[in-house]
């Protein structure tokens, strides 16, 4: 079964050109695309500078993806934004991980799993979304974390995984030495994604895990999807073998830890 995937910084709504709130250049970038899955980062709610609009709940409601999760990264007085997973299919077994380094800005990733659907057929995939500090040594010790997580809650190298975010991975390196000797591959090449009207730095990635094959990815790049965000997205289609839908990707039997030099 093939399962559209979209992977992006929708940067709450605000057009990276003309700094413009507009939320329906978001929604018309859905309604282009069509994903089945929606892995988005710094989706906003109650903010000021985006009246106040429930981004989650718009979004939810106007892309057709009726099933999601919001997992706020930053809280102000006054509203706040983060890390969202919108799905055509129900979400469970939710896991919240956080990778906030220090004293530097909230960051985080979200998991959850989902039973894909289609044509009397049924694969279980867990999808993550993630954004990622803005320093080298900041995203050295959250892509640790991060994997640490994978371990600490036991996924199953068995399971189908897709994995997206906004990386801030200015080298396009991250999955390279990171994620690679784990298992993932990154869903096609490291694509330019930032800055939309002009791309020059791959910051964002996708990348799958288990018995999933990439038929195709792309940072589409259309006058209307440029102005939307400061981020393009990415858009992958993926096919997702038949599994037997009674197998929990989740809380199987604890493994090691991962052992990386020079952190704790």
């Amino acid at each position: 079964m093939v399962v559209r995937v979209l992977c992006w910084n929708i940067h709450k709504g605000i057009g990276g050109l003309d700094r413009k709130y507009q939320l329906g250049r978001t929604i018309g970038v859905f309604e282009e695309l069509r994903p089945d899955v929606a892995l988005l980062q710094e989706v906003s709610f109650g903010l000021p500078r985006t009246r106040q609009d429930d981004q989650f709940e718009i979004l939810r409601e106007a892309s057709g993806l009726p099933y999601g999760i919001l997992a706020p990264q930053h809280r102000f007085r006054c509203g706040g934004y983060g890390n969202v997973i919108l799905s055509r299919w129900p979400l469970e077994q939710v896991v919240h991980t956080d990778l906030t380094i220090g004293v530097a800005k909230r960051r985080g990733a979200s998991h959850a799993t989902t039973t894909v659907r289609t044509n009397g057929t049924a694969a279980k995939v867990v999808f993550t979304t993630l954004h990622l500090g803005l320093r080298s040594y900041e995203r050295e010790r959250q892509m640790w974390r991060l994997l640490r997580a994978f371990q600490e809650h036991a996924l199953s190298d068995r399971a189908a995984v897709v994995l997206g975010g906004d990386l801030n991975d200015v080298g396009g390196n991250l999955g390279e030495r990171w994620l690679h000797p784990h298992g993932f591959s990154r869903a096609g090449v490291a694509t330019a994604t930032f800055p939309a009207i002009l791309p020059m730095q791959p910051l964002d990635g996708l990348f799958v895990r288990g018995p999933i094959k990439v038929l195709e990815v792309r940072a589409p790049r259309t006058p209307a999807i440029a102005r939307a965000s400061d981020h393009l997205p990415l858009l992958a289609d993926l096919l997702v073998p038949h599994t037997d839908a009674r197998l929990t990707p989740i809380e199987l039997p604890h493994r090691n830890p991962i052992a990386v030099p020079g952190f704790s």
